[in-house]
């Protein structure tokens, strides 16, 4: 499937409209349901295909973030051979204290794995806590980037920032192809 036939069945897949109240605090008319592209086998080897070609050079991990990261990343993962951490929003408070579940993160090249991003809030809270967990992170891949807020937000605070789709990008593709 190619980029923009992609862009397309995702939209179709996962937006929905109403008001819906974004994790960042801000209302919206228009939504993403990521849950509904990443549980659809097709649609989340092809978004594992096109992301796998995004992935820098030298990443040694992929840290999908809980909860919507931890498919993608399985998925890319799968694909790739890079192994995977599944990153909690903060570490266990009991048995081995983990923040990130699966292979070892200390002194490995880390690559966050994200579904959407908004203002990039939660991955900069995932990143400094990798990064305290001994985790080198420089780089974040996202499927879908909803906001230029979060770009900034992540660029300023050093990480590198890549998305398979912007939201105006989901948006054209599903627009060109009800024109057709």
């Amino acid at each position: 499937m190619d980029r923009v036939a992609l862009a397309n069945e995702i939209y179709k897949k996962a937006h929905l409209t109403g008001t819906f109240k974004l994790r960042s605090g801000k209302v919206s008319n228009d939504y993403f349901d990521k849950y509904l592209f990443e549980s659809d086998p097709k649609l989340l080897n092809e978004v594992a295909e096109h992301l796998s070609k995004l992935i820098p050079a030298g990443t040694e991990i992929l840290a999908g973030l809980e909860m919507g990261g931890i498919p993608i990343a399985t998925a890319l993962s799968l694909k790739t051979g890079i192994p995977v951490a599944f990153v909690r929003k903060k570490a266990k408070e009991y048995g081995t204290g983990k923040l990130a579940e699966g292979i070892e993160i200390r002194g490995r090249n880390v690559c966050i794995i994200e579904d959407v991003v908004t203002t990039g809030g939660q991955i900069l809270l995932s990143a400094k806590d990798l990064s305290d967990f001994g985790a080198n992170v420089n780089h974040v891949l996202s499927v879908i980037e909803r906001e230029q807020q979060g770009r900034d937000n992540l660029e300023n605070a050093g990480l590198t920032f890549v998305s398979l789709f912007k939201m105006e990008e989901l948006i054209e593709a599903s627009f060109n192809s009800s024109l057709r």
